[in-house]
């Protein structure tokens, strides 16, 4: 299929649905987060003799990025019959948290507060043993809330996004600091194989 058959299918998709994935922001900020935790621990393990193989700790490391890669790539999807949460068909088989309810079935928006004291909402339908997470982290966030307003006619206007992006940004700050200290770790490392060796 030629790049401009590809452009015309999504052309028409983007005018029957609404894509709502989560922020870049977030996805950056997360994935440099977990490399910057991880990514020395092959070149200490060397240095160090540890008794894990450093590349077991590679391959491992790699592993928990496509993981993390793949939880991080879940997307809201909106039509005119409802709304749709899954992760792409490579990673869903893993995440099973996909879920998607016709408008008609939604009857409110409850919010629950977390562990951390913020809040969070779930849609609830006539089936009372489960409750629909709505994710907060994606782009467009008050687009999205606006659309379960238009189409459920549910009061939205107190829904607020669980994170600011101040946040995340303040997050990534930390996380390149700590890469310039991994820098230093890494290099030491290094330096502590050459002489032992």
């Amino acid at each position: 299929m030629t790049d401009s058959q590809l452009n015309h299918i999504e052309a028409e998709l983007d005018t029957a649905y609404d894509r709502f994935p989560i922020s870049p922001l977030i996805r950056i900020t997360l994935l440099s987060l977990y490399l910057a935790l991880i990514g020395p621990l092959p070149f200490l393990a060397a240095a160090t003799a540890a008794p894990i193989s450093p590349a077991v700790l590679v391959v491992g490391t790699v592993l928990g990025a496509i993981a993390l890669y793949g939880a991080l790539s879940e997307r809201v999807v909106t039509n005119e019959k409802g709304i749709c949460v899954s992760h792409p068909a490579w990673i869903n088989w893993l995440w099973r948290r996909s879920w998607s309810l016709e408008w008609s079935q939604i009857k409110a928006l409850k919010p629950r507060t977390t562990g951390q004291g913020g809040l969070v909402y779930y849609f609830t339908s006539d089936d009372r043993d489960r409750a629909y997470l709505l994710p907060m982290r994606v782009v467009g966030f008050a687009r999205l809330v606006r659309t379960v307003q238009a189409k459920t006619g549910i009061d939205t206007q107190s829904v607020r996004p669980l994170a600011q992006p101040w946040m995340y940004l303040i997050l990534l700050v930390f996380t390149l600091v700590l890469f310039a200290i991994d820098g230093w770790t890494i290099w030491t490392a290094l330096t502590l194989s050459q002489r032992a060796g």
